[in-house]
């Protein structure tokens, strides 16, 4: 079976990286406590080595290595009789949700999505919810009204 031919927006990219800035922020916060109070009350050394190993990891992989990979796996196709959804980073993960087993569908945009005009769709089942973030605002809109109307038919045909 082909992969799903749909991809998410190239802005997610920039919002992802963002929420990277962000975790790197915290952790370059406890790096400078850390050194201060190493400088101040004459700490051991390694406590503030390990810490700043973290941040260089964190800006390195939260900022320029795992966004790119997120967003060239993320992929997303709604069929006639199903959604198909692929993500992940290392472990990629292919899942089919039967139109039938679609309960609502919602769109969901905080301020960050807001500010660079995208939205996310959480698809609600029974058993679970499965969510294709990062969608332009048209284009959630427009997937939001598809798989609710491919819903409705595939629950009427049952």
């Amino acid at each position: 079976m082909n992969e799903p031919t749909q991809r998410i927006s190239t802005r997610a990219l920039t919002l992802w990286r963002l929420y990277g800035i962000i975790q790197a922020g915290i952790i370059a916060l406890l790096t400078i406590g850390t050194g201060v109070f190493t400088y101040l009350f004459n700490w051991p050394l390694w406590p503030f080595l390990s810490i700043s190993t973290i941040l260089v990891l964190v800006i390195v992989l939260y900022i320029f290595v795992v966004p790119s990979v997120r967003w060239k796996r993320w992929r997303y196709e709604v069929r006639d009789q199903e959604i198909e959804l692929q993500y992940g980073l290392f472990i990629i993960t292919r899942t089919l949700v039967p139109m039938v087993r679609v309960q609502h569908v919602d769109t969901e945009q905080g301020p960050l999505l807001r500010k660079y005009g995208l939205a996310t769709i959480s698809i609600s089942t029974a058993a679970t919810t499965h969510k294709v973030p990062a969608l332009d605002e048209r284009e959630a809109e427009e997937l939001r009204h598809s798989i609710s109307s491919l819903a409705r038919v595939a629950e009427d045909d049952v």
